[in-house]
């Protein structure tokens, strides 16, 4: 009997582990350096000028990335035109870009 009711709690953790991480599955969590998408516009709305600040490849650098790849990194997400007064299509496309690389 103390065999049946072990096996039952046993069975009961694995199916309350299971739950857990299937309710987790699907969530980013961030950890390592942070980076700083940083693009200097200009005053008009196309892109004409644009392109990254220091801090951009500098964090980008810091967070393990040889210059010319941050820099190459930097500029494609600085040069898109949906980025253009919208800091969450920047964020986007920051982040596609670091995840080909």
């Amino acid at each position: 009997m103390k065999f049946v009711a072990l096996a039952a709690a046993a069975a009961m953790t694995l199916a309350s582990a299971a739950t857990t991480a299937s309710a987790q599955e699907g969530r980013y969590y961030s950890y390592g350096p942070k980076i700083k998408v940083s693009c200097f516009r200009g005053p008009w709305k196309e892109v004409i000028w644009d392109r990254p600040n220091p801090e951009f490849i500098d964090s980008l650098v810091a967070a393990g990335y040889d210059y010319p790849t941050a820099h190459a990194m930097a500029e494609r997400v600085c040069r898109d035109r949906a980025g253009v007064g919208n800091s969450a299509a920047l964020r986007e496309t920051a982040r596609s870009v670091l995840r080909g690389y």
